[in-house]
């Protein structure tokens, strides 16, 4: 009878056997096609984003990449308490995609918020408030008032859009706190800018100035928190600018999530999110932006942010790391999380924070800051304060100023320096008395008094 191979036992027909077994297990692995290998690594359902939509390899679908977004904003509110029920927040919106995500992921929270409080019998979590500050730099920026005024009311209607409870917009020009008088303002403000020479200071005062405007809304319409939509990617930029303008002792203080050397405390939020996935979610939920005067960077800032551009191309993750290793750094006692024993805030947040609180440096004096960028000042600037017999306010401003300032932002001519301070807004030479007063009174000791000489 003739054989086959089923039931051959001679094995002449093995080999042929054994191959159509591995043929036949072959074939029935599933393949991987070019679509199973974009498929979401969270849901594992949903067709991931494409890289040149994320500026990275698709890992997450649509809905998986907001959850995500979300979640980062989430864990860092919750975990370092920048936001409680009982708060009332003020959120400074640029027209960028970093403050208008911002601004919707606050807004998410407050409707989170009121649904809950709504949901509860004794509605004992009251609802945060939220306001919406716009600092209009038209004084500055070469733009029309047409385009002002467009730009302005695009920005009222993304606010007036947003669902209840309502949010009350403030739209404050940046010379506001020079004078009461608008014109007399804007010329002092112009005055001010031209008499920088450098262009990276001109920036940085103008950052400054802008930090002094958003203290002042707050203050006067009774907010206890600013947030900036600050994200990696500028945090990332930061890092390297503020180390090349000799600011590294300052610079653990800047890229917390808590900065409560203010008298109203800024908080980051968006601290761990990069700017491609900001300007990607802006465009999945087509979250309208306003770019009127967001213009591109000089100087050492536009140096540095055109390098970290570079870096970020050739390797995604280069921005974290930066932040990564920059947050190495001991933060100052006013990055410190405060003790929370308010029954506002969950226990959970309580449990949270003392997981993440910092170990801070507590040598340093509530009252040692620069007068004009609010930086803590290092041994050499307090020494070079407690050495300067100087009468003149303008020359005891500039001591008690940081060299960074100094060097970037005086006029380098000495005899424009009482022309420079004139110009100055009041809120931060007042400011700057009190933190005078308080510095001198700490290096007394080290001060020659009238009836002495130096030697």
């Amino acid at each position: 009878m003739a054989c086959n191979s089923s039931s051959c036992q001679s094995g002449c027909y093995k080999n042929e056997f054994e191959q159509e077994q591995k043929n036949s297990n072959s074939n029935s692995k599933p393949t991987t096609t070019a679509s199973d290998s974009n498929i979401c690594l969270k849901c594992k359902s949903n067709e991931a984003l494409t890289g040149s939509d994320t500026g990275e390899e698709g890992r997450f679908c649509r809905d998986c990449f907001r959850s995500n977004l979300y979640g980062k904003f989430r864990l860092a509110v919750s975990s370092h308490a920048l936001i409680t029920s009982a708060d009332n927040v003020l959120v400074a919106f640029s027209g960028g995609p970093a403050s208008r995500v911002a601004l919707q992921f606050v807004h998410e929270k407050q409707q989170t918020a009121q649904k809950n409080y709504d949901a509860s019998r004794d509605r004992s979590l009251p609802v945060f408030g939220v306001g919406v500050a716009f600092i209009a730099e038209s004084a500055y920026c070469p733009v029309s008032s047409d385009e002002v005024d467009e730009a302005i009311q695009k920005i009222r209607s993304i606010v007036s859009l947003l669902a209840p409870p309502a949010k009350e917009l403030h739209v404050v020009p940046i010379e506001s706190t020079f004078s009461s008088d608008s014109f007399d303002g804007r010329e002092r403000f112009k005055k001010l800018l031209d008499s920088v020479s450098d262009a990276t200071g001109k920036e940085d005062l103008l950052m400054h100035l802008r930090m002094l405007t958003l203290q002042k809304i707050a203050s006067e319409n009774g907010y206890n928190r600013v947030v900036l939509g600050l994200c990696t990617s500028r945090i990332a930029c930061h890092v390297i600018s503020a180390t090349v303008k000799g600011q590294g002792y300052s610079l653990p203080a800047d890229i917390q999530y808590v900065d409560a050397r203010w008298e109203i405390p800024v908080v980051l939020p968006l601290r761990d999110c990069i700017a491609q996935e900001l300007n990607m979610l802006c465009h999945l939920d087509d979250l309208q932006i306003v770019e009127l005067l967001n213009g591109p960077s000089t100087g050492i800032n536009g140096l540095v942010s055109s390098f970290v551009k570079l870096l970020q191309e050739e390797n995604p993750t280069r921005e974290c790391t930066i932040v990564r290793t920059a947050a190495k750094l001991t933060p100052f006692y006013f990055n410190r999380i405060p003790e929370l024993n308010d029954s506002n805030v969950p226990l959970a947040s309580r449990r949270r924070q003392k997981r993440f609180n910092l170990k801070c440096n507590e040598s340093i004096s509530s009252e040692s800051f620069c007068p004009l960028c609010y930086s803590p000042l290092n041994t050499s600037d307090l020494n070079s304060l407690s050495s300067s017999k100087s009468r003149q306010s303008s020359d005891a401003f500039g001591a008690a100023c940081c060299s960074s300032c100094r060097f970037q932002i005086f006029p380098n001519d000495s005899s424009s320096m009482e022309h420079f301070y004139s110009l100055l807004p009041e809120p931060l030479v007042a400011r700057a008395n009190r933190g005078f007063s308080s510095l001198r009174k700490q290096i007394q000791d080290c001060l020659l008094s009238d009836n002495e000489d130096e030697t």
